[in-house]
């Protein structure tokens, strides 16, 4: 790619990131080819119904143990149903684990899908794969993370990304495969733009709103003319599609850093310090109340991860022994801090009047297995798990599917992560017979054949 770095002076370069359109200005730094280019701009094929619809996906990154969480054997043997009790909620047809008492308050706005499955490895990555895309990885094809799909259909709204993760992608899984969290075959140009920063620091600032350090307020300012660089360089880079696209890549950076409206959507100092607190003053928590702003900004897909990754970290995955974690520091450490947060964007998202028009979905990339190993946790299981839907046209209060009288397989009303994809893409106004430009320039379905929505929820 090129490097622009003065007047007659350009060179290769590689590892650049979005900050380096105002350092650099490069065409390759959002990893835009110009077949996309023109692509993205042939896709009239959207129906705008719904455009106002947005979606916050959550991600139980390490995959929550559902019999200790949403789908409570109480009846099972006591190496099954674990060592917590179900509670009635505000739903006379939800019972959840007693470790969620904040959920229980909010289970009239959502609904839980207890009879999820996927027939990938039980293996971290592959579950993000096939949860955040609806399909595993196959035949070198990368397929694209949904916000990444909503991105490239419909575009950004304002100066804020359309698609967004917090607080940073997904790390280490243990499998060494791609976590599903880019515009795969869409190119890099449809990649989230990734916070890479905790909101819940005192310092908290935006890494990429932020100019390079050796550019000063006037030299800022002249690199937007971007042009002026190009002319100075090569002559005649200015004449072809390529210093077009250069062009309108660098102002799509140049508004995200210089934007009042975007800035402050992330300014967590302007919500009062009740409703910081509310949401929980950590990491997960100031994230959920991010995706509120944003949302409310005009972002139209955010992806939260709950955790980076599940080694080094108190996560979901409760394997009972050292670096995972037990199901005692689940409901210690996990439990409190997850449920405070979701039910205060619930009800932030309720009061506000938002919550008809964002979409909150939970998902984790498998369960955990239905008997209790010997270290006093439970390993991976994608055999059978929960996921669970608020907003976005779905009525709240349901239970849709059941699993096995020990949690280990669906009972009746088997859901795939093709479903999943397709219950998003269809609370989104989005027609699941769409077809997106593939490899090679191939059609390729927006959801494969015969993965609909998720009738019962809407």
């Amino acid at each position: 790619m090129l490097k622009f770095t003065g007047k007659g002076t350009a060179h290769t370069c590689s590892g650049v990131t979005r900050r380096d359109f105002l350092q650099v200005g490069t065409l390759g730094a959002m990893g835009l080819s110009l077949p996309q280019y023109l692509e993205a701009k042939e896709r009239g094929m959207v129906d705008k119904k719904n455009d106002n619809r947005a979606a916050i996906m959550i991600f139980n990154l390490g995959a929550p143990s559902q019999l200790d969480t949403f789908d409570m054997k109480p009846e099972a043997p006591s190496e099954i149903r674990g060592p917590f009790k179900p509670i009635d909620t505000a739903s006379p047809d939800i019972n959840i684990s007693e470790i969620f008492p904040l959920h229980a308050r909010v289970a009239d706005k959502f609904s839980l899908v207890r009879s999820c499955y996927h027939t990938a490895a039980a293996v971290h990555d592959a579950g993000w794969q096939m949860m955040q895309t609806g399909r595993l990885f196959t035949g070198g094809i990368n397929t694209p993370h949904i916000g990444s799909v909503v991105d490239y259909l419909r575009g950004r709204k304002t100066d804020l990304p359309a698609n967004v993760v917090l607080p940073e992608t997904m790390g280490r899984g243990g499998g060494n495969l791609p976590n599903g969290q880019a515009g795969g075959f869409l190119g890099k140009a449809h990649d989230p733009f990734a916070l890479m920063a905790d909101p819940s620091k005192p310092n908290f600032k935006v890494p990429d709103m932020l100019p390079p350090q050796e550019i000063g307020s006037a030299r800022l300012e002249r690199r937007r003319k971007i042009r002026d660089v190009v002319d100075s360089t090569i002559d005649h880079f200015e004449s072809t599609e390529d210093a077009k696209l250069l062009n309108g890549n660098f102002h799509s950076a140049y508004r995200l850093m210089t934007s009042k409206e975007a800035r402050e959507a992330f300014d967590l100092s302007k919500e009062p310090m009740k409703v910081r607190e509310r949401y929980g003053m950590n990491r997960f928590g100031q994230c959920c109340l991010l995706s509120r702003r944003l949302v409310e900004a005009g972002v139209r897909f955010v992806t939260i991860n709950t955790f980076l990754t599940v080694f080094n970290e108190i996560t979901w995955d409760i394997h009972g022994s050292k670096p995972f974690t037990s199901i005692e520091g689940m409901k210690n450490i996990v439990a409190p801090m997850y449920d405070q947060a979701y039910s205060a964007l619930i009800e932030d998202l309720y009061d506000r009047g938002m919550l008809d028009e964002t979409l909150v979905c939970n998902v984790a990339e498998f369960g955990r297995t239905p008997k209790v190993n010997p270290a006093g946790g439970r390993d991976h299981w994608p055999q059978c798990f929960t996921c669970y839907f608020a907003g976005g046209g779905v009525q709240g209060g349901r239970v849709v599917g059941s699993s096995d009288p020990i949690g280990g397989v669906p009972a009746d009303r088997p859901v795939s992560p093709g479903d999943l994809a397709a219950t998003v893409y269809h609370s989104l106004g989005f027609d699941l017979h769409t077809v997106l430009p593939g490899p090679a320039g191939r059609p390729f379905p927006l959801v494969d054949v015969g993965k609909q929505e998720i009738r019962e929820l809407f």
